[in-house]
């Protein structure tokens, strides 16, 4: 192979989204929880989040079900078949099964097969993880078309009696289709993880025996990330800018890892954006998880909020403790 003839870059050709057709607001979910004896309101959870609404799974519905109309728009939008793909990646914590991989499960119902596919298991900041995996293998000549997805059942990890976390979460999937460019494209990626910081936000469940032990429920100190969640994200923000040699005002947009608003914000402010240039969604999803980035991407680009030729700063931060920005040139 003459690695003088690779690609510099990969571009986003399309994106994609879907949301379960269920729709719980606050006030919807307020009155579920009432129901068990659980208290919150929708005023308790918009001071405390931003967010107003999120989305359920119908019980039919698993990971791959969210994924492909997220995926088969996301290839329209491109104006590719699905059979061009070389690589496909699933960013989630819920998969539809322990094995194949959801990737491997979606790769069939496009109705393709003999291209690589596995999933990356990164918690909210999955999708920034996949898609410097899929940047990497695109300029290293390995694939020259690669679907890149966030999806998740985050629903399924809940805790209905445990007011702090199962207001926070939902379901959901956004996709992108990344493509081989002279063109500039992602500009600049960086990954990082503290697993001393494990148990800060864990679903502490395993396999053993063939059945799920301890408690596969979702487990945060919400303070402690917090603090981490703002610290991580200025800092690996920074790097990324750092590294494709350009500064904070070039940034047309942010788009934040949508859990919470007071985390986006304080990000916004660390880096001295004004909060008019940050795409907000979580008041409409809430925590959807590894879906969160490439859902509001996606819907950003669809109403027109972003343009071609605009710079964007996608960054997540999760369980893991993980974290992740990349930066790219659209």
């Amino acid at each position: 192979m003459n690695l003088t003839s690779l690609p510099r870059f990969a571009r986003v050709l399309g994106t994609g989204s879907y949301l379960p057709e269920r729709r719980v607001s606050n006030a919807d979910l307020a009155a579920e929880l009432a129901a068990d004896g659980v208290e919150t309101s929708d005023d308790w959870i918009t001071e405390r989040t931003g967010i107003k609404a999120r989305h359920f799974a119908a019980a039919d519905q698993n990971t791959s079900d969210l994924a492909l109309p997220a995926a088969q728009a996301a290839l329209q939008a491109a104006g590719i078949g699905a059979d061009q793909l070389d690589l496909i990646i699933v960013a989630t914590t819920t998969p539809d099964m322990v094995f194949p991989s959801t990737a491997c499960l979606l790769q069939a119902k496009l109705g393709v097969a003999g291209c690589a596919a596995f999933d990356v298991q990164a918690v909210c900041s999955g999708f920034l993880y996949a898609l410097s995996v899929a940047d990497a293998m695109i300029r290293a000549g390995q694939a020259r078309h690669a679907l890149v997805i966030g999806a998740e059942v985050f629903s399924r990890l809940l805790d209905f009696k445990d007011r702090t976390t199962c207001v926070l979460f939902g379901d959901g999937a956004g996709a992108v289709v990344l493509g081989a460019s002279e063109e500039p494209g992602i500009l600049a990626t960086a990954l990082h993880a503290d697993g001393a910081q494990a148990e800060v936000l864990c679903v502490p469940g395993s396999v053993k025996g063939g059945h799920v032990t301890g408690h596969p429920v979702v487990r945060m100190d919400g303070q402690a990330v917090f603090k981490l969640a703002v610290s991580a994200l200025d800092k690996v923000a920074r790097e990324v800018i750092e590294r494709a040699g350009m500064k904070a005002e070039q940034i047309d947009w942010l788009i934040p890892h949508q859990a919470n608003l007071r985390i986006m914000k304080g990000t916004a402010k660390k880096l001295g954006l004004p909060e008019e240039r940050m795409v907000v969604t979580v008041q409409e999803h809430g925590n959807t998880s590894a879906a969160s980035v490439p859902l509001a991407l996606d819907q950003a680009v669809r109403s027109g909020q972003i343009q071609r030729g605009q710079n964007l700063l996608l960054e997540g931060v999760g369980g893991g403790f993980t974290w992740g920005a990349a930066l790219l040139a659209y």
